[in-house]
């Protein structure tokens, strides 16, 4: 994972393309790229032609000897720059053997040669996180395209002279774009054409395969088809398996909770040996270490403990104190470029425990990242009214991801230069997952009266490989697993530091997306020293919603109607620790 800025349309300005000129652009385009530098401290690289400047900042996972950036063709007439990890980068040079002269060993390199074989529509072969721009210099035209999910950042902007910028992270923008904009996941912009197009489709996103009510669902109970479960547990061993691709020691974020402990047990299964070469030769690390980071005593720090000792993973506990937390803050909002409450809650712990990381030698881990939003995992989803209505919100959430989850997991990790990987975002086990009966995934209650727990059948599917302590432990939302006094405190600060008249003028302060709560409106002037423009905060997300549900879902309980707060806590009667 890196990142990378680019300059096209040189020649969109008043006056023609010149030497000097482009020599100014240049050294424009590279001190943008020095603002992304955290995100690649390995190597820096440039190319400049006549009509496109590509600058990349690279962070060495695959091939750290050979794979700078940006990437050219072995007929030096199309320029890569590239930010992510192709997992099927070796079935796919299978393909080009004999056709194409590959000049190094990066897994991005394949995207040339899909590019000259099949034009713009080769991004659906492609399985990984990525986001990049292709420059063909022959055609002089460009194409950009990000992940399906949107698990690797991008941005667009435009300069005053109308030429069109691509960067990893909105701050390599601001300042030199007039309009920022946040690049759609998904999608690909091919110069020729008028707008981005969407290359990622599914089925699962119009629901109507299946339509229940929840009797329906009732009867079902807890007997599921063991073929099933056995599909779903095959698919996530096999994300997990492909995306231990890797050059360098690698770890497993492990905060205790059922989601993170999959994944690092799953890849505990696999780590003793070098899964990306075809050989018997021994994993970078001759074991697999595991991380946790919160409060002294913190749920996470104490289920974290049983998980790693079950599994057997070499165990780190990062604790950190509310103080140095909230000193944090500035930097935290610097390097996720938001104000949204939940995401700023849960980033400043990961930021603290990705520098323990880096400071470790490690420089990728596996998390655990999008599995609430694939088996609706959420606390409110015990609410949720019927199947459909179930189902629906979990397309809705899915394709919110890129604004949080994937957000927090990718910058918090990266301001370090650690990159961080979601197998459960995998593009096949997500097809897997959200095609599953809706039924079998919900809250629903039993002959007995109980409800059944949240992601019950990815429980059952690895609940031999978890202590059960672990595998029925209740959903705990990150940033109150750490340590419920962390989000107490800062609800507490804000409270104080806001004052009621500052808050009454908020519309007046900050007319786009006007602070709904004194935490945010504090978040929001922090970002608003950073990052100034109105194209900046029109990018941050601002829809209300509980315990991280979308707005539609307030919908599902009238106690609901008037709050606003993202704390799993605030589902009364589910969470054991409710307000």
């Amino acid at each position: 994972m890196c990142g990378f800025v680019g300059c096209f349309d040189l020649n969109s300005g008043s006056m023609p393309i010149n030497e000097g000129l482009k020599e100014e652009l240049r050294n424009q385009v590279l001190e943008m790229s020095k603002k992304i530098r955290h995100r690649g401290p390995d190597w820096s690289g440039v190319y400049t032609g006549e009509n496109a400047i590509l600058s990349h900042e690279r962070l060495s996972i695959v091939d750290p000897l050979s794979g700078k950036q940006p990437l050219i063709s072995d007929d030096g007439k199309i320029i890569l720059a590239a930010n992510g990890e192709i997992y099927n980068h070796k079935e796919i040079r299978k393909e080009f053997e004999g056709k194409y002269n590959f000049k190094t060993f990066s897994d991005c390199e394949v995207i040339i040669p899909l590019y000259k074989t099949y034009g713009k529509d080769f991004i659906e072969k492609l399985s990984g996180i990525f986001a990049f721009a292709l420059y063909d210099s022959d055609k002089d035209v460009y194409l950009v395209a990000r992940d399906e999910i949107g698990v690797i950042p991008l941005y667009q902007g435009w300069d005053k002279a109308g030429r069109y910028y691509v960067a990893s992270e909105l701050k390599a923008l601001e300042g030199n774009c007039q309009t920022i904009e946040e690049f759609p996941n998904g999608y690909y912009f091919y110069s020729k054409d008028d707008k981005p197009i969407r290359w990622y489709f599914r089925d699962w996103e119009v629901y109507g395969k299946v339509k229940s009510n929840p009797k329906a669902c009732d009867e079902r109970g807890q007997i599921i088809n063991p073929v099933v479960i056995d599909k779903l547990r095959n698919g996530l061993e096999n994300a997990v398996k492909q995306q231990l691709m890797s050059d360098v020691p690698y770890g497993v974020l492990l905060s205790g909770g059922l989601d993170s402990s999959i994944i690092a047990a799953i890849t505990q299964k696999f780590s003793k040996k070098r899964i990306e070469s075809d050989s018997k030769e021994a994993a970078w690390w001759p074991q697999l270490h595991s991380f946790a980071v919160g409060l002294e005593g913190s749920p996470d720090l104490i289920a974290a403990k049983k998980a790693a000792d079950y599994i057997g993973t070499v165990h780190h506990e990062v604790h950190f104190t509310i103080q140095e937390a909230l000193d944090a803050l500035p930097d935290v909002i610097y390097h996720i470029e938001t104000y949204d409450i939940t995401t700023v809650r849960a980033s400043t712990p990961m930021y603290l425990l990705a520098r323990v990381i880096k400071s470790m030698g490690i420089k990728m881990v596996l998390s655990g990242e999008g599995s609430d939003e694939l088996f609706g995992g959420y606390l409110y989803f015990h609410k949720a009214p019927n199947a459909q209505e179930f189902h629906e919100e979990l397309v809705r959430k899915m394709s919110k991801l890129h604004l949080y989850d994937c957000l927090r997991a990718n910058k918090s990790l990266m301001a370090w230069g650690v990159e961080g990987r979601v197998p459960f975002l995998d593009k096949e086990f997500i097809d897997i997952a959200m095609n599953l009966n809706p039924c079998d995934k919900m809250n629903i209650k039993m002959p007995d009266g109980s409800q059944r727990m949240e992601k019950w059948i990815l429980r059952k599917a690895f609940e031999d490989m978890l202590p059960e302590s672990i595998c029925w432990r209740q959903k705990e939302q990150f940033s109150d697993g750490v340590g419920y006094n962390w989000i107490d405190t800062l609800k507490k600060m804000t409270e104080e530091k806001v004052s009621d008249a500052e808050f009454a003028r908020r519309e007046n302060r900050f007319p786009v997306n006007p602070p709904k709560t004194k935490e945010e409106y504090y978040y929001r002037e922090i970002y608003s020293r950073l990052f100034p423009s109105d194209s900046a905060a029109k990018v941050v997300p601002h829809e209300a919603g509980v315990a991280c549900s979308t707005a539609k879902a307030l919908e599902w309980d009238a106690a609901w109607k008037n709050m606003d707060e993202p704390s799993g806590r605030a589902i009364a009667g589910v969470h054991s620790q409710a307000y």
